[in-house]
């Protein structure tokens, strides 16, 4: 790993495009049949627009392939978050961060990170915080 020290930004992860067919998939695979991520009809019924709901756990999975790609040898130790905002059908994301503590401890680097993941247009879906030890 390249010496990073805080304040340092991550290298964000972006995903072009949230798709309804993902969402059907992750519905399986969640065991999460709400009708908000497979139904138009039933977001419009909530009054939350036209286009379907991305799941919460598939926002955070965002963020964790960008704590991933950041740290490649590192264990994830904790993650915290708050969901803040619904990511729509559609949407653009980024996942980003930047680095707020790094500890030296006898099993390794515990590096303290903030996260969050970003709608284009401007506003927060998710924001958290990672913590990974690099043996």
């Amino acid at each position: 790993m390249n010496e990073r020290s805080p304040g340092d930004a991550l290298t964000p992860h972006r995903v072009t495009a949230v798709t309804a067919e993902a969402m059907k998939t992750m519905s399986v695979l969640l065991d999460d049949p709400n009708p908000i991520h497979l139904d138009a009809d039933a977001v419009r019924e909530l009054g939350l627009g036209d286009r379907l709901i991305n799941q919460g756990p598939t926002n955070l999975a965002y963020m964790m392939d960008m704590v991933r790609k950041n740290f490649p040898t590192a264990h994830l130790q904790r993650f915290q978050s708050r969901l803040l905002a619904n990511v729509f059908e559609g949407d653009i994301v980024t996942a980003g961060g930047s680095i707020e503590r790094i500890e030296r401890h006898s099993d390794g680097m515990h590096i303290t990170s903030r996260v969050w993941l970003d709608i284009e247009k401007g506003e927060r879906a998710v924001e958290g915080v990672a913590n990974v030890v690099i043996p």
